[in-house]
């Protein structure tokens, strides 16, 4: 059965498996500009955060198969090669002139080893949460933030009103701020 398309996870492990490149271009089309404007708010220059993203891409391909689902969701495991190789970056900048003791040198301590398994239940919940609401509010919602659309341009391309867009989205989150309101 192929995976579902919004399963980023299932797509990640077909790539693993099979090298499915198909697989691999839906990642790529969803998560390379979603990578560089990340890296773009941390600070990166355009150039520098577009080669990361390609990158950080490049490495979901190779390391594909280091996924696990149960550890982490694709984002996050996206997003944290994309991270590591911006502080790569950063130190390879740097020429490692800095003082032995300086602080921007240190690394950071690992994560306790539930605070993974805590993410993940955390993430499990908020795709309840998003199963819960109406078709036509998780479509505004996942055009909204997933897609980074804005809601004019929601509202074009569903034939509907501003002011209904706007309704929907306020109402829907609204209902996920209850449903998640103990995880902030």
């Amino acid at each position: 059965m192929p995976p579902r398309q919004d399963n980023f996870e299932e797509l990640i492990q077909s790539i693993a498996k099979s090298a499915d490149r198909a697989s691999f271009a839906r990642v790529y089309e969803f998560y390379a500009p979603r990578v560089r404007n990340y890296l773009v708010r941390l600070g990166m220059a355009n150039n520098v955060a577009e080669e990361l993203a390609q990158e950080t891409m490049l490495t979901v391909w190779r390391k594909a198969s280091y996924f696990d689902a149960s550890r982490a969701g694709a984002s996050t495991w996206i997003l944290t090669i994309a991270r590591n190789l911006r502080i790569d970056h950063h130190r390879r900048a740097s020429g490692r002139d800095a003082a032995p003791d300086d602080p921007s040198q240190a690394q950071e301590s690992p994560a306790p080893p539930d605070s993974s398994l805590i993410q993940a239940e955390s993430e499990e919940r908020v795709r309840q949460a998003l199963a819960s609401l109406s078709a036509e509010q998780a479509e505004i919602i996942k055009r909204l933030y997933f897609d980074e659309k804005p809601h004019s341009a929601i509202a074009q391309s569903l034939g509907l009103p501003l002011g209904t867009v706007k309704s929907r989205a306020r109402l829907a989150i609204g209902h996920l701020r209850r449903l998640l309101d103990d995880l902030k």
